[in-house]
């Protein structure tokens, strides 16, 4: 597939597995401890260790300290890392691994506004939610994301389910998608027919695209 696909939230073995081998090209391991899908690091790592040589390990990180951030992300083999707080660009600037910034794509968002990031962090539009961060399941502005993604590219998430998602990137076009909460049984824990039939989706609309 050309189009990027996040499963974030993951938290097993098993669900880790069958995304990389539904196409996945990230797995997202949720380090905040205010998240239902937080993961021990030491754990993140076994997992990290079991995926394909080219899927990419992506640890989400709020409003935590950079010690904190590179130690999980060197302990777990992450391959980037994704922030979800109100963290500044100094402090971006001090991750040394690939970055991911989560842009809150609010009634006054505008898009022009991801001129400001760095060129090397790739932003991930989604839901203003300041208690749960992600995995909301709220759907975000599509036409505000679609103006976003014209401009860079981006990851769009913030809600996307099986009823949706071929919407969604018919009309946003993004770099990617990051998907957690649509794919669930339980905060956490994946459903396997949701995960292959949201794949199969996925597949379905990239296909018709390249």
């Amino acid at each position: 597939m050309s189009l990027r696909v996040k499963i974030c939230g993951v938290t097993r073995l098993e669900d880790a597995l069958l995304a990389a081998d539904l196409g996945a090209s990230a797995i997202g391991f949720v380090f905040w401890p205010g998240s239902p899908r937080c993961l021990d690091p030491y754990r993140a790592r076994d997992i990290a260790l079991a995926l394909p040589p080219f899927v990419t390990p992506v640890g989400v990180f709020v409003d935590q300290p950079i010690e904190y951030v590179e130690g999980v992300a060197a302990l777990a083999r992450l391959g980037a890392v994704q922030l979800h707080g109100s963290e500044s660009a100094a402090y971006c600037r001090q991750i040394r691994r690939r970055l991911i910034r989560a842009i809150a794509v609010t009634p006054d968002f505008t898009p022009t506004s991801l001129d400001e990031l760095d060129r090397h962090m790739l932003p991930l539009l989604d839901v203003h939610d300041p208690v749960r961060r992600g995995g909301t399941g709220q759907v975000i502005d599509w036409t505000k994301a679609a103006e976003a993604a014209a401009l860079r590219p981006s990851l769009l998430a913030g809600g996307l389910r099986l009823d949706n998602v071929q919407e969604a990137l018919r009309r946003v076009r993004p770099y990617g998608i990051d998907v957690a909460s649509g794919l669930e049984a339980r905060p956490g824990v994946k459903d396997p027919t949701r995960m292959r039939e949201f794949m199969h989706l996925v597949r379905e609309w990239d296909s018709k695209e390249s």
